[in-house]
């Protein structure tokens, strides 16, 4: 339930849908690239061959769409140089209201711009993007931290013009790709194009389908490098289910000649699908061995690959390819093994963790489970980091995301029951915030409120077009989870205690509950012991917090953290009515958007979700900081629980189910 605030990278906020791509699979686009005489980079291009290829730029992912063909329109152009190991671009945009940023706060999306993105390596095995966001008064570049070639790419290797006549724009590019580019290879290539309007409105347009085109090579197109005058062959087929089924079919199936010519053909909502390629033998199947269609995970991948041999000029029908249509089973059983769990079920829970790892593309888990009021089992499952095959052990720290909030609540609730602050009075008579001092309300603002997510605040301020706080709400008044209230929480309990708020959490909770192993900012054992996020199975960079952050910066692990579960289950450290208080019926949630409604009552506690179940009421909280996702929660009644710590963007299912496999058992 919680974000990093500009932790990631700017491209981000690129990311404005929803969606889940299995592997390295690219998009279904594919281009083809031919060697090209003498370029000159100026925007012009009458140097071009005259039957360069024209890719129309048709897909647009953003919520805002172009009105018509005057408001946005365009299309791109492909060659290479081999005497440079050069890729050159040519795009040719039409766009009535070219708008360009020359204030102080120049942001991605406060102008027309173009983003490039490039997987230069494309290995079957996975690679990583180098991504190119230019604008004419901003310039920014996302390197890959793990793919030899994407974190070494810099400016350097580009050259790029752009040249407006009238609606008019032309970019022209070129990157030096080096030894990655080669004839009969293909790379991974897409792009977006901004539209900013006068309106303020701004849209986004790519080649493909697909999100996080700057990070995710998914998303990218398949691009051949061609020799002149190849002649091509067609291979087309067929891709079904072996029974009817309402089902939607994958969006793509893989090609394979070599390992360096591989792409990804788009299958059509019929099954269709049909590629030009160069002559030779080609295997077909679906890349990754399971496709997720809604919360059904069907295995997709053929024992034995189809073979066609493609010869130039000629069209070949592949054999067509059958998907069983019977789910991947669920493993979720009536009745939850926690309920009677004994040593000899590990295994069951072992084989549930890591059959789900694999259904959505999970690295690393931390996993704890308590019963009877004890730690009964605890397990690690995977890798830190899926490239390096480096392995989580008891030792591996995994970012706890918004579970950071109730234990810093918890250091709250003790420093307000000793008086040294007072939940009810309004913060900035603590401490004025400079932040958001334009906004008079901002002085209703309580601890309460921040604990309970009534500030008024957004989750974050970078969430918005400004990127500035404001305040959506008078607070107190409604429910609106944030991330910024914790932040000026933070500021003030420094001031009220004069002490920085690593040193307030180490007295009220990290000794008290022995809470040890956990961190909150960078230090060399974080660094040593942290595992890698990943986003659709791609490491990121470790990303150590220089500044604890109240809302998300906490690290630790599942076995240590079960400590702080069974603290608040024996209700220590704080007067029984406090307890009460806190686990009593703070805010109503706002459902909007949410996957699936709760089927029981559920609510904001203070710093705790609350589930009133048939089992009795729980406690417990949900962490997201995109490429690590984590959860616990406590069955109060039956003294039971889990926690889980995992280091991917695609474990929401896991974190989903875990409870129904522990205790509720399948839905009723």
């Amino acid at each position: 339930m919680s974000a990093k605030p500009l932790l990631k990278t700017i491209s981000l906020l690129l990311a404005s849908i929803p969606f889940f791509i299995n592997g390295f699979a690219h998009n279904g686009s594919v281009a083809y690239a031919y060697p090209l005489g003498l370029i000159k980079i100026d925007g012009d291009l009458s140097d071009w061959p005259a039957n360069a290829i024209k890719y129309t730029i048709a897909n647009v992912p953003s919520d805002v769409k172009p009105t018509d063909d005057s408001d946005f329109s365009g299309f791109f152009q492909l060659g290479y140089r081999l005497d440079n190991h050069s890729l050159y671009i040519a795009f040719t945009i039409t766009d009535n209201d070219y708008i360009v940023d020359t204030s102080k706060n120049v942001r991605w999306n406060s102008q027309d711009g173009l983003e490039v993105s490039i997987d230069a390596r494309h290995l079957l095995s996975g690679s990583g993007v180098v991504s190119y966001l230019y604008s004419e008064t901003f310039k920014h570049i996302n390197n890959n931290f793990f793919d030899p070639f994407a974190k070494d790419a810099n400016w350097d290797i580009t050259e790029i013009a752009v040249n407006r006549r009238g609606n008019t724009r032309i970019y022209e590019w070129r990157i030096q790709l080096g030894n990655e580019l080669a004839v009969g290879k293909t790379i991974g290539f897409d792009f977006h194009v901004f539209d900013k309007d006068g309106d303020g409105s701004i849209s986004w347009s790519s080649w493909g389908k697909g999100a996080l085109k700057f990070r995710n090579p998914n998303s990218l197109g398949d691009v051949l490098l061609l020799p002149a005058a190849t002649k091509l062959a067609t291979i087309s087929g067929k891709v079904s289910w072996d029974k009817p089924v309402a089902t939607k079919l994958p969006a793509q199936v893989c090609l394979i000649n070599t390992m360096a010519c591989w792409l990804q053909a788009a299958v059509d909502s019929l099954g269709n699908y049909s590629v030009d390629v160069p002559a030779g033998k080609y295997e077909i199947n679906e890349y990754e061995p399971y496709y997720l269609a809604g919360d059904t995970v069907y295995n997709t991948r053929q024992k034995k690959p189809i073979t066609v041999i493609a010869k130039a000029a000629q069209k070949i029908t592949a054999h067509e390819l059958i998907i069983p249509s019977t789910p991947a089973p669920d493993l979720i059983p009536d009745k939850g093994v926690l309920l009677d769990f004994t040593p000899a079920k590990a295994a069951l829970v072992d084989n549930f963790i890591e059959t789900y790892c694999k259904y959505y593309g999970i690295p690393g888990v931390s996993l704890a489970l308590i019963k009877d009021g004890k730690l009964v089992y605890h397990q690690t499952y995977g890798v830190r980091n899926i490239m390096t095959g480096e392995k989580v052990d008891s030792n591996t720290l995994f970012e706890a995301a918004s579970v950071t909030k109730p234990v810093f609540a918890l250091a709250v609730e003790k420093l307000a029951e000793r008086g040294i602050i007072n939940l009810d009075k309004p913060l900035y008579e603590y401490l004025p915030y400079k932040d958001i001092e334009n906004d008079e309300r901002y002085k209703l603002i309580t601890a309460r409120h921040v604990l309970t997510h009534r500030t008024g605040f957004p989750n974050w301020r970078w969430m918005n077009p400004d990127g500035k706080l404001d305040i959506k709400f008078t607070p107190g008044t409604a429910f609106g989870y944030s991330g910024e209230g914790f932040e000026y929480l933070k500021l003030v309990v420094e001031k009220i205690t004069g002490k920085k708020v690593e040193q307030v959490l180490q007295e009220e909770v990290i000794e008290p509950v022995g809470l040890y192993h956990t961190w909150f900012s960078k230090n060399d054992s974080l660094q040593q012991m942290k595992a890698c996020g990943h986003f659709d199975k791609q490491p990121n960079k470790k990303d150590l917090p220089e500044k604890p952050g109240m809302a998300y910066s906490m690290h630790t692990e599942a076995k240590i953290f079960t400590r702080f579960m069974l603290y608040l289950l024996e209700q220590k450290g704080l007067k029984p009515a406090t307890y009460d208080t806190i686990l009593s019926k703070h805010s109503e949630y706002d459902f909007t958007g949410w996957r699936e409604k709760p089927k029981v009552p559920t609510y904001m506690g203070m710093s705790l979700e609350v589930r009133e179940t048939p089992f009795g009421k729980t406690f417990g909280h949900g962490g997201n900081n995109g490429d690590f996702k984590c959860k616990f929660e406590v069955y109060k009644d039956l003294k039971m629980g889990y926690v889980l710590f995992t280091n991917s963007s695609t474990s929401d299912m896991l974190l989903e189910n875990i409870r129904k496999f522990l205790v509720e058992g399948k839905d009723k």
